[in-house]
Formats: C-alpha cells, structure tokens, sequence
C-alpha cells in the first residue's frame, strides 16, 4: 500500500497521535515540558488534518514542528522513551514528512545520542532510514549524518561495529545513487561547460548537490585512506585503512559511470586514488622474501596482507573500468601486479597476485585494450605480453622453486596445509609415490617436482579465494597446488577469451563480407585493417609464453582431464594462429603438439628443426629467462604400446603412452577440424601421425583407409588391450580426417596434397636400398583425399597423379604396388564419378584423368604394367561406352606392350583389347579405329605368345567385318572429322600430314589394316606369316569392293608387291640350317625344318594370294592406268618364284601363272555398250565384281553379256568394236605373259653346261608338267600373232623338258614299271601343246600353214628318243627304258634317273601319222620335205629292228611307215615334176634296206609264232615296195 495513499496517511495520523499520547503518558510525571510539546503536538496534527486536503505536504511543512515533541523526547535520554520517539521518528520519515530543518534538527538530536552513547543500533537505523527515504539530507547534514555512522563502527561493541560498517557501505551507495539519479534527471539539458584544468581540490561550484555530496565523501576517503585529515566528514576520530579501501573498491566498482561522465571525479581518480595506491603498494615492492634486513640501512616495511589484497582488489577494479582514463597508471598497475608474481614475494602475495591476474585473463575484451592501449604504440612497457610470460615463468617457477633454497618447499605435499593431498604422502612424490597409486589426485609433475592440482573456479569465471578474505589480518597458509591450479585456469581461460572473441569477431567480419560479395558481387571486400591488427599483436604478443607454459604443463601433466584441457588450449591457438596468417606461432603451437604425440626424445625431422627455429625465441621477464620447455623423458605415464620407429636404419623399440595417444587424437582433431588454416603444417601434423601410425602398426587397406595390422610389424609391437580397442576409432578418425579435406578451400587442400607428396618422398628415399617395409601412410591418404574430393579432381590431379606416378616407379615393390593401386584406384574412381557437367561434355577432363593411365606405361616394372592393364579392364568393363574421346589413351595403354614383359603382362592387355574389339567398336569415335588396327597388330607382332599373336590377326578380321558392315556410318563421321582437321591444318598453314594421304579416310583406314597385315606377312614366326597371309587375302577379297578405285593403286603397290618383294627377299636369304623342333616338344615335319622351307610356303601364299586378286579383281584394276606395269612385275615376282630352286614355291608359282592366264578379257568400252542398251530400253546386267571364280573355273566370257542381251531383245546388236588401244594393251599383257613363260622355261629347262655342277638344280616333273600345261591357256591369247620364231622356242622348251632326268628318290612314285607302256604328264603335256597348235594352225589362216613342217619336226625329234634317248647336259644317267639291260642298269651310281621314252616316242610317232594324215597335200609340208624327213627318222628303229629298245618300237615304225608311205606316195608320184621328192626315194630305199638285212639277231627266247608273225611284217613290207 503506498505511503500516500488515503488510508495511509488516515493511519499515519492516527499513529502520531498514538505516539504522542504515549509520549504525553510518558512524561507526565518526569518530564512536564515534553509532556505539553505532545499534547500541543496532538492538536497541531489535527488541525493540519482539518485544514488541508494534502495533509502530506503540510505535514511536511511543519514536520519542524511536528518533529519537536519527539526530539524533546529524546533529549530525556530515558531509554523507554527514546526508544519510543526514534520509532515515531522513522515512522515519519518513511512517510517522507521529513523537511530539511527537521531533518537537521533529528541528526543534531542524534548525534548527542551518539555521543551519550544511547540506543546506538536504533540511532544506525534511523540514519539509514533518513538518508534512503528521501534526499533532504546535504551538505554538511549529510556529512554528520555519515561521520555519526562511521564513528559507531569505531565502539567496542562489536554488533554495533559490524552494523555501522554496513551501514556506513549502504550509505555511501546511497549518496552515489542520489548522484547517479540526479544526473539522470538532468540528463539532456545543456549546462554550462566545466571549467578546464581545474586544481583546486576543494573546488566544486560546478557540481550539482548530490554530486557535491558524492565529490566530498569520495575525496574524504581517500584522505582518510591516506592517513590525512578529511575536508567534509568533521568529527571523525578514528579510521582504518582497510575499511576505507573496502569502501574505495566498492564505489569504483559500483559507479565507474560517474567517474568517467565527470571530470572532476576523474581528477580525483587520477589525483588521489592512483598515488595512493601506488604509495601504499610501497612495501610489497621493497620486500623481498629471505632477504636480511641487516643489509638494508633502513629496516623494509613488511607486507601487510589485508591492505596488500584490498589494494589488489581496487587495483583490479581501476584496471577494469578505468584503463582508458589512467593509461599510464594502469601501465604502473600491472607492471606491478607482473612483479607480485615473482618467486621472491611472499606465497600468499603471489596467490592473490595471480588471484587479481586471473580476474584479468576471463576479460578478453580487456586484454583487447591493454594490447592497443600499451604493447601496439611504440616505447611504452609490452603490458600483454608481459602479462602472459608472467603467467609462464610464475607456472615455471613453480616447478623449480625446490631448487633455490627457499625453505617453502613445495614438492613435499604437506598434511595439513589445505592442499586436500592425503597426509600419507609425507615423503617426495619419487617414482614409488606415484607409479605406487598412493594419490589418484589430478597433479603436475616434472623432474621431481609433484604439484596437485584442484578446481578452484568455474571455466571462464575468476572465483578468487585469497582475495575474498577480508575479515583476514593474518597472511592465511596457502595449500600446495593452489597457485598453479590458479595460474593453470588463467592461462586456459585467457586462450578461451582471446579465440573466442577474436573467432567471434572473425565470424562477423565474414558474414558482413558474404552479404557484401551477395550485394555486390563484382566488387572485392575490404575488411577493416585495424581490427586484424589487434589481433595479430595480440596473438603475437602472447604466443610465446603461452606456448613455453602449455607445452611445460603438457608435458607435467598427470591428468586426462588436464591434459585435455591443455591440447585443447593449444589446439584453439594453433587454429586462431592459422585463421590470422601467423604461420610461426601456427607451426610452433602444432609442433608442441606433435612432440607430445610422440616418444621422449623421438628423432623426427620436421619437428626438430621446428624446434631449433623455437628455441632462438627464448626471452626474459623481469630479467627472469623463459625458454621453450622440451619434453622430458621422465615422465610417469601408462605404457600402452611399444614398436618400431619409422627410420631408414632399424633401431630399438619405442615405447607410446595414454598421453601420447591423446595427444594423437588432438592432432586428429586439428587436423579434422582446421585443416583450412593449417597451410604448409599440414607437413608436420602428417609427419607426426605417419610415424604413429607406423609405431602402432596401422597398414593401409582398400581405398587407403588403415587398419591395424594382421600380425604387426615385428616382434617387438606390443599393443596393450587399452590401445587395441582405441586402433579402430583412431583409424575412423584418420579416415574422417582425409574425407573432410573435401570442405576445406583448393588453397588448403593444394597444401594437403602437397604435405603429403613431400611426406610420401621422404617414406621413398627411406626404403631405397633396404627391404624393410615401407611406410605407406602418404600413399594411402593420398588415395583417401583424392577420392573423397572427386567433385574438383581437376585442381589436385596434376600433382597427386605426378607424385604416384613416382612412386609406381619405385624399387621397392610394395611402394610401388601401393602407388600403382592409389593411382588405378583414383583413375576408376574418377571415370565412375558423376562429374558436372558429365564426362561424356567434358574432354578435358576425361582426357586429364585418362592421362596418368597412359603414364604408367613408361614404367618398366612388370607388376605396375600388369596393375595398369587390370585397371583398364575393369574400365572397359564398367565405363567401356562412356570412354568417348579417351578411347586413343586407353587404346595406347593396351598396344604399350614389349617383347620383355612377359606371358602374363601381355595375356592380360590382350584380354583388354579382346573386349575392346568384340564389345566397344560401335562405341568409339571412328577415327579410333585405325589406333585399334595398330594395337591388334602390335600383339600379332609380339614374340612372346605365338597363340596370342594368331588370336589378334583373327581380331583383324573380325575389325575389318565390322569396318565392312558399318561402312556408310564409318565414312560420314570420317569424312566430318577430316574436314575439320582440313580446316585447322589450313588455318595454321600446315598441310594435313596422315599415312595413305590423299586416298579418302575410310579407304586409309583399309589400308592401314592391309598394310598391318602385310607386315605380319613377314613375321618370323611362320604361323603368323600363314595366319596373316590368309587374313589379308580374304578380306581383299571380302571386302574390297567397299575401296575407291583409285585406292586400288596403292594396294597394289603399295601393299601386294610391297609385300611380295620382301617375301621374296626373306625367303632367298632364309637360312638351310635344320631346326630340330618347334620349341617345347613340337615335331616339325621334314618338309618345313629349315627356315627357308617355311619361307618357301609363306612365298607360295603369298604370291597365290596376289595372283587370285589380280584374277578376281581384274575387271577393276584394268582401269587403273598402270595396269600394265603391276601385270609386268606380277609376271616378274611369278617367274622369279617359278625360277627359285625350291620345288614347292616353283610349283605354285606356275599354279599363280595358270591362275592368271585363265582370265577372259573383260567387255571392252562396257560404258558405250550400256548407254546403248540403255537407249534401246535394255537395263544393264553387270556381273558381280564378288562372283570371281577360283583357279581353274574361268569367269564367263564378258561377251556373253552382250549375246545375251541381243537374244533377250531378239534383235541382232551391233558391239562398238573394241577400241584399239584397249586391245593392244591386251595383246600387250598377253604378249608379257609369254616372254615370261618363255623365259621360265628356258632358264628352268636349260641343262647344266658342264659335268662339275652335280649340285645343281633339277626342275622336278610337276613343275615342269604344270609349266608346259600353261602354254595352251596362254596360245589361245597370243595365237594370232604367234610366229614361226615363237614355235621355235616353244620347240627348245618342249624338248628341254622331256630331256629333264627324275631324282632317284622320286622315280617310284613317277616313272611307270618298265612293262607298261604308259606316258608321264609331262610327255603328255607335251603332246597336248602340240596338238592345241596344230589344230590351231588347221583352223588358222593360210600363213599358219607353214608351222606344219616344224611341229614334224619337233615331233620327229621325240619319235628318235625311242632308239636314242634324249641327254640332259652332261648328267649321268640311269636308264630304266630297255628291259634287257634292267639288271645292270638298276646298280648304275648315277642320282637321276632317265625316263622311259619309248611310250612318248611311239605316241609321237602316232601323231606324226595322224598328222601327216591331215596335211600330206599342204603345200609347206610338200616343200619342207616332211616325209623324206619322216623316213629318215624312222629308218632309225628300222634299222636297228630287234636291237630297238623296245620290240614294240621297229614293229610300230614299220607299220607307221606303210601308212605314211599309203598316203605319201601318191602325193610323191603327183608332184614328181617339182623335184621336192628326188631325194625322199634313195631315203626311203635305205630304210628298206636297212631294215630287210638288220645287223640285229632276234633274240634267243623270241618263240617261232612271234618269228612268223616278224616275218610277216616283212612280206608285207615288201609287198608295199613291189606295189
């Protein structure tokens, strides 16, 4: 209810009348005058109640008054009754009826109480009450109001000290608070300047009331603080300067606003506060602990500890609200706090000093101003910094005060002393007190020094102990532990403020800029500088102390939770470091880490010259040296591994503990979640966890993840169980830590990469030269962050692919397989990866991830090779139809292969390029195929797998089927990319360079496959020649309609003769040496074992092949215009192999030759014809160019064409004659054909001149057979200009040819048993030519006829081989003709054997008849004597009758003679005028002659039938000579 309400002031009147009434009572007998005073008060009340309707205010305008009869009371001094006025008193005030008058009058009436000592509590109430209620109270009231206060808390009552003390706080707040609320009142009217640079203290016209008020006591207490006379607060008699610091602290604290809004109070503050505090700091400055007084001159005030930690509270407090006014004080301050810390204070001096540093530390912002206020302008005291090295060389000293003599020691944990340690460990914690478990107390300890550690506040909270001890005057004993559990959370509370702040800060900056890029996206942002200056100094200012004291306390540490906090300090500075580019401070920060990470005294490279950098960074405080602490060995930490260190030469064991492990993880940690900012460290951070990870025996497993070990490394791994169960999640967080490489920027990443390039050469250079295991580590996390990265592959692929590129090249082969498998691996990965835009748009890309590929192929190592050609197998396999533009690397990478990678290397890229050519042709850019053709010819070539060799010339075929199929498709894209090729090559002046140029491309890539195949022709190996040679043939004939005429020329040339010219080379110089076998246990027939029979087969099918292309595409290759001369070397290639000393290759040479020669000539100037059927209506027929007949099925005649045509139109058609150069250009060919044929007969018929050439070669009889059988083929196309001077040689053949002995060895098999009167092929061959000629010549014109008298005469010639066999050369001879001489002839030692010429004879002989038959009457044969010449030959076995060699031989001469005679003679006696017969007759009598009285006896076994039957041939000789 409020105190002005109706019902309250109804209640307030009737409580003053009550009071007064009992005041009244009171008095009535004792004290009259105060007796009335009430009853008059009693009307007054009532009449102010009946005249004004504000009672209150009126109240108050009389209070004075109203007041009096109370005061009076008072004055009694009767307890009961100033007990009673005081209440009244209060009442009244509350109701805020009080005046000022009255007011001064009630403190007046007080103060006697005050000094008569009455009712002292009471009297602190109603001042209270006074001074709260209302603001009537100034100037020099207040003054008594506040000095009566001050001098109760100076009775020896001690209630009444403690409530006056209180009271005395509560009411200097309350004069501030007028102050406070007056300014707010007058807040916004201008007032009148101050005037500047005023000195006068006692000066305050400036000031309002209440402040005046506040002015004077303020500036009292620092005067009475300072042992001087106050200037306001009159009457005061007693002081003490801990209440007047307590009350000094409390105003600064509670009302900085005002001091800083007034000048003259920043006077003040300045003026008097600091110098005093400074003055009064005195003592604790001089003193130094231990120090004998006796030196000094004068004797050193000691410190006093409650005016010590009140002066460090006020000092906290002008530190924290004030350093932008006392800049130079606050300077002064700190220094001096700086110094408290020193190891020769006083324990409890250096407890609440680091107490009032830690206050400092939880305000980042603070630390913010003293880093720009004083350690940022030049010349001034480095305050930050200063601050933070005290810290660490307090932390520091700590550790080594046991050494200094100072009786205090704090390595023995006393009982008693607070510390909270067990009083058991009366002795030094050695080895036994802590490996012993005697204490599980979270502790530091280092080099024998054992320090407890115990919570003493809350993270990021300053709860000070020491410096709440107000009510102590003694120093209090300082538990062991407690100054460094202090200066411990100080530490980590200042790294949490400044990163959390700074970070905070940086969080702003960035998204102020994100908004700025949104807004403005073509502008770049430029942050503030100054903010990141501070920043800068700050962390530069502090790092180094903070680092020597983290790292000390790391390595102390005993503790997990410490621990943890400690890396976590570390960490967030490494982090802060990295995020402001402070790349020393980072790198030193991460090296503490991974020091820690590691065994004692591990020897690590990268670390060590980290360090080296560190050290030189020692510096002092205080003329104190701080150096970089490193870790000590002596740690007494849990083992929980043991294993090898990661060094090119073995070494013992080392041993890893929890806090090893922990640290690990706090790397993990690092690395995971700043890996953006840690740059060029990545080096060390990954250096470290490489050898952790190889202590703790982690190898990589698939995708690079690591895994413990099946059996770790060595016998010396020891893993405790503690480890073991952390190995799996150590490992996840390894692999967490490379897959979140795909957040950091490309900067970072490109610093990862290269981080791990650097680590993974130096794990190369450590496995050179020995066969320890290599260290795997970089490779696998190479792998790791290529994968997981795969979204921008192409800014990290140049340098991870060329740094695995490296390491597949490495001798040791685990290094190597571990590259070769990141690389693949990447490779796969990036061609499955969604890209986008897809791969398939993107040829760049495909091409840059297909390239390393391609790469590996330079490597020499069969296992990398193999590796590669897996890859691309399980490439086809999954991305075969996606390859596109990258199909000419994979194509390079299947056709890379050597004759010295072995079996499996090159079974494996064949099985690559088999699933290339059934599968993905239709796939592939066109202008791939001919790559494909190259690389099916190259394992055709490769020597090392004869069956793979075959295989891919079946894969030729199969590739020029599909070339076949896909034609049209093929050309039109070939075509395309010609013409933008054409396009470039012009654009850049260049010509456009491809093989078979300028044939078109699809007819090049043809070519490309025909000239491939005739490469393979000449392999060494003769399966593949034989393989190949099939292979080319076929598809000419298959497919080579699809080739442009033009094209043909450089087939035939360039390809067909080509080729022929190098069999023919090959097979000449072959060597005859025998080849036992065909490697492994292959027998080699006796008929291919010397390299030169295999070549002869290769020559045979080669030159059969060219043969039929030029039998079957003859119609074509006429109209190239060189015809003539691929006819002319045909012919020569053919007569080379025909003339050749091998059997085989001789024999098919004249099969070609026949082949060819059963070619018709084609329809002559067939475009005239079929524009002319064409006019009459006719539609053309042309004959399938693909319905070529094999040898011996000549084509239809072309002219067929046309008689078919005329009998469909049934009316006679008028051909154009053929044009004349086209028939002699036939005639020509024709012509060549027989000077060929001429000359193979003549250099193979032509005996050896003399008898020293035994081994000489002798055509065989097929050979001979089939070349005399070539002749009517051929006489049919050169009959018409065929001369006398032709027959003639013909005749040399022929009778070369039958001169030709057999080869003993093959006789059996020729020659007939002499019995049978049987002619060779050969002889018959021989007859047959003749008869096709001179049935020729009987059909012939008249000028033929002339050829009669020398096909007698040739035949006349075979008719004496009876009696005289022919003699070849100046060979011996076994003859097998006469059976009479059989028995001595068979053991002859002649090698060649004679045939049986008796059947020829004979049969020539029957000719000869025949034939004269036919032309006794012809004029030539008249003339040219024939049958004088037929007698004449005869007259030979005539005469020699029984000594014929065969009977058979004299009886058919005999009866051939009658018969010639029948028809001869009557001729004879018909031209017996010309004398062409004069000389025939004494011939003929001769022969009768000789034949009548032979020289011969019969034999003796002749029977007399036979005799008779002789005599018979006689008479009827004789009959004939008489008729």
């Amino acid at each position: 209810m409020s105190t002005s309400s109706p019902e309250a002031v109804k209640k307030l009147l009737e409580n003053m009348q009550t009071d007064l009434r009992s005041l009244s009572m009171e008095c009535k007998k004792k004290f009259p005058p105060v007796k009335e005073a009430a009853e008059s008060g009693i009307v007054k009340i009532k009449t102010i109640a009946a005249r004004n309707a504000e009672i209150l205010a009126a109240l108050k305008e009389n209070s004075s008054e109203v007041v009096q009869p109370f005061l009076m009371g008072c004055g009694t001094k009767e307890p009961k009754i100033t007990q009673l006025c005081l209440a009244a008193i209060q009442r009244l005030m509350s109701h805020e009826v009080v005046s000022e008058p009255a007011a001064g009058n009630i403190i007046n009436m007080l103060w006697q109480l005050m000094e008569n000592g009455l009712e002292e509590l009471k009297l602190l109430q109603t001042v209270l009450v006074l001074l709260t209620t209302n603001t009537v109270v100034h100037d020099e009231v207040l003054s008594k109001a506040i000095v009566l206060c001050f001098r109760l808390h100076f009775t020896k009552d001690n209630i009444t000290n403690n409530t006056a003390a209180a009271t005395v706080r509560q009411v200097v707040t309350v004069v501030f608070e007028r102050m406070v609320a007056e300014d707010e009142r007058f807040k916004g009217i201008v007032e009148q300047p101050p005037v500047q640079g005023n000195t006068n203290r006692r000066s305050v016209s400036t000031l309002r009331p209440s402040a005046k008020d506040a002015y004077m006591l303020f500036q009292d207490l620092c005067q009475l603080v300072n042992a001087d006379a106050p200037y306001w607060l009159v009457g005061m008699t007693e002081m003490t300067r801990t209440f007047g610091l307590e009350l000094l602290e409390s105003v600064l604290n509670d009302f900085p606003g005002v001091f800083l809004e007034h000048q003259e109070f920043s006077f003040l503050l300045k003026e008097r506060v600091c110098p005093l505090v400074i003055k009064l700091f005195s003592p604790n400055i001089k003193f130094r602990q231990g120090s004998s007084s006796a030196a000094s001159p004068a004797p050193v005030e000691k410190p006093y500890f409650p005016i010590c930690m009140r002066l460090l509270r006020v000092v906290s407090v002008l530190i924290k609200h004030f350093y932008t006014l006392l800049v130079t004080e606050c300077e002064i301050f700190l220094s001096l706090l700086v110094k408290f810390l020193d190891g020769e204070k006083p324990q409890w001096l250096r407890a609440v000093a680091v107490e009032s540093v830690h206050r400092l530390c939880v305000q980042p912002h603070l630390l913010c101003s003293f880093c720009q206020s004083y350690d940022m302008k030049q010349h001034s005291t480095k305050v930050f910094r200063d601050i933070v090295n005290a810290l660490g060389s307090f932390i520091q000293s700590l550790f080594i005060v046991s050494n200094t003599g100072n009786p205090a020691t704090i390595s023995v944990p006393a009982g008693g002393s607070g510390s909270g340690v067990q009083s058991a460990t009366q002795g030094g914690p050695g080895t036994a007190g802590v490996s012993g478990n005697l204490t599980t107390q979270a502790a530091f300890e280092y080099r024998g020094t054992w320090i407890p550690l115990m919570t003493v506040s809350v993270q990021g909270s300053a709860k000070a102990t020491y410096l709440e001890m107000l009510d102590k005057v003694e120093p209090p004993s300082i538990p062991e532990g407690y100054a460094m559990s202090v200066a411990f959370s100080a530490l980590l509370d200042l790294v949490r403020g400044i990163t959390t702040m700074i970070e905070r800060e940086l969080a702003i900056e960035e998204e102020a800029a994100a908004e700025f890029r949104e807004t403005h996206p073509d502008q770049e942002w430029q942050p503030q500088p100054g903010g990141h200056l501070v920043w800068e100094e700050m962390v530069s200012a502090c790092w180094c102390g903070l680092l020597a004291a983290l790292s000390l306390l790391l390595d102390a540490s005993t503790d997990e939770t410490a621990t943890e906090n400690i890396l976590k300090a570390e960490l967030t500075m490494a982090s802060l470091c990295g995020r402001l580019g402070l790349v020393t401070p980072r790198d030193a920060f991460i090296t503490a880490i991974c020091k820690a990470s590691l065994p004692p005294h591990y020897a690590l490279t990268v670390l060590s010259s980290n360090a080296t950098n560190l050290s030189s960074k020692a510096y002092s405080i205080q003329g104190l040296s701080v150096q970089i602490i490193s870790p000590s060995s002596e740690s007494h930490q849990q083992v929980v591994a043991v294993g090898q260190p990661l060094t090119a030469q073995p070494q013992g064991t080392v041993v890893l503990t929890a806090k090893n492990i922990q640290c690990m993880r706090t790397l993990l940690n690092l690395a995971h979640c700043h890996g953006a900012v840690l740059g060029t460290s990545w080096q060390l951070v990954l250096a470290t966890l490489q050898h952790l990870v190889w202590i703790l025996g982690l190898k990589p497993g698939v995708g690079g993840a690591l895994k413990p070990g099946r059996a770790v490394e060595g016998p010396s791994t020891v893993l405790t169980t503690a480890v073991m169960t952390d190995l799996p999640v150590i490992s996840n967080i390894l692999s967490r830590l490379f897959e979140s490489s795909q957040y950091l920027d490309d900067v970072s990443l490109h610093h990862l990469i290269s981080a791990l390039c650097s680590l993974s050469l130096e794990a190369m250079e450590m496995a050179y030269g020995n066969n320890k295991e290599p260290s795997l580590f970089a490779v696998a996390k190479l792998l790791e962050t290529g994968l997981v990265n795969m979204n921008r592959i192409e800014i990290l692929w140049r340098p991870l692919t060329g740094h695995l590129l490296e390491v597949c090249q490495h001798p040791n082969s685990r290094m190597r397989e571990w590259g070769a498998e990141a690389l693949t691996a990447l490779i796969k990965a990036g061609l499955a990866y969604k890209h986008d835009p897809p791969l398939a748009q993107n040829q760049r890309l495909q091409l840059l991830l297909l390239n390393p590929l391609k790469e590996l192929s330079n490597v020499l190592h069969a296992d990398i090779r193999q590796k590669q050609l897996e890859s691309v197998l399980q490439i086809l396999q999954s991305q075969g139809d996606s390859l596109g533009p990258g199909w000419p690397l994979v194509l390079g990478v299947i056709g890379a292969i050597r004759n010295d990678q072995g079996e499996s290397l090159i079974r494996t890229a064949f099985q690559c390029l088999q699933l290339v050519v059934t599968d993905f042709l239709p796939t592939m850019p066109c202008t791939c195929l001919q790559i494909v053709v190259d690389v099916a010819g190259s394992f055709s070539l490769q020597n090392q797998e004869l069956n793979i060799s075959l295989t891919s010339i079946g894969l030729l075929w199969n590739i020029s089927d599909y070339f076949f199929q896909r034609g049209e498709a093929i050309t039109q894209e070939l075509e395309r990319e010609e013409e933008a090729l054409q396009k470039q090559a012009q654009e850049r002046g260049e010509t456009l360079n491809r093989p078979f140029h300028p044939a078109p491309p699809f007819d090049c890539l043809w070519l490309c496959l025909y000239a491939k195949l005739g490469e393979l022709c000449v392999d060494p190996r003769p399966a593949v020649r034989k393989s190949a040679g099939q292979t080319l043939f076929s598809t000419i004939a298959a497919h080579g309609t699809l080739l442009q005429q033009p094209t043909w020329h450089i087939v035939v040339w360039k390809v067909l003769f080509q080729l022929l010219d190098c069999v023919r080379r090959s097979s000449t110089t072959a060597d005859k040496e025998k080849i036992e076998s065909g490697g492994g246990n292959i027998l080699i027939h006796h008929s291919r074992d010397t390299a030169e029979k295999q070549w002869a087969e290769t020559w045979v099918l080669t030159l059969a092949g060219v043969a039929r292309i030029f039998n079957t595409r003859r119609y074509l290759l006429q109209q190239l215009g060189d015809f003539f001369e691929a006819w002319e070397v045909l012919l020569n290639h053919i007569q080379s192999a025909a003339l050749s000393k091998n059997n085989e290759v001789s024999l098919a040479a004249l099969k070609s030759f026949q082949e060819i020669l059963q070619i018709v000539t084609p329809v002559k100037d067939s475009d005239k014809a079929s524009d002319t059927l064409a006019a009459m209506g006719v539609p053309p027929v042309l004959i399938d160019p693909l319905s070529a007949s094999g040898p011996g099925r000549p084509l239809v005649r072309s002219d067929s064409l046309v008689e078919r045509l005329t009998r469909y139109n049934g009316a006679e058609l008028q051909v154009p004659p053929p044009g004349e150069d086209s028939a002699l250009e036939d005639s020509a060919l024709w012509w060549s054909a027989w000077n060929t044929w001429y000359r193979t007969g003549t250099e193979s018929t032509k005996p050896p001149s003399g008898p020293t050439e035994k081994l000489s070669f002798i055509p065989s009889q097929p050979f001979l057979t089939a070349l005399i059988q070539i002749f009517p083929a051929l006489y049919q196309h050169i009959k018409s200009n065929f001369s006398m001077e032709d027959l003639k040689k013909l005749g040399v053949i022929l009778h070369g040819a039958v001169s030709v002995p057999i080869s003993s060895d093959a006789s059996p098999f020729i020659l007939p048993s002499y019995t049978e009167a049987v002619l060779t092929s050969l002889q018959e061959a021989v007859l047959t030519a003749l008869d096709v000629l001179q049935k020729a010549i009987c059909v012939g014109p008249e000028n033929l006829q002339v050829m009669y008298p020398a096909i007698f005469e040739q035949l006349l010639l075979f008719v004496e081989f009876s009696c005289k066999p022919p003699q070849y050369g100046r060979m011996e001879t076994k003859h097998v003709a006469n059976a009479k001489y059989n028995q001595i002839q068979l053991f002859a030692p002649a090698e060649w054997v004679a045939l049986n010429y008796v059947p020829f004879a004979e049969r020539s002989l029957e000719v000869v008849v025949d034939l004269y038959y036919k032309t006794a009457c012809h004029k030539a044969v008249i003339n040219e004597k024939v049958l004088q010449n037929i007698i004449k030959t005869l007259r030979m076995p005539l005469g020699l009758k029984y000594a014929c060699p065969s009977e058979s031989t004299w009886k058919l001469a005999v009866s051939s003679l009658l018969k010639v005679l029948s028809i001869g003679l009557p001729v004879a006696r018909q031209h017996a005028s010309s004398g062409k017969f004069e000389t025939m007759w004494p011939e003929l009598a001769n022969a009768f002659e000789d034949f009548l009285f032979t020289k011969s006896t019969p034999p003796d076994n002749l029977s007399i039938q036979e005799f008779q039957k002789n005599e018979a041939i006689d008479v009827e000789r004789q009959r004939l000579m008489c008729g």
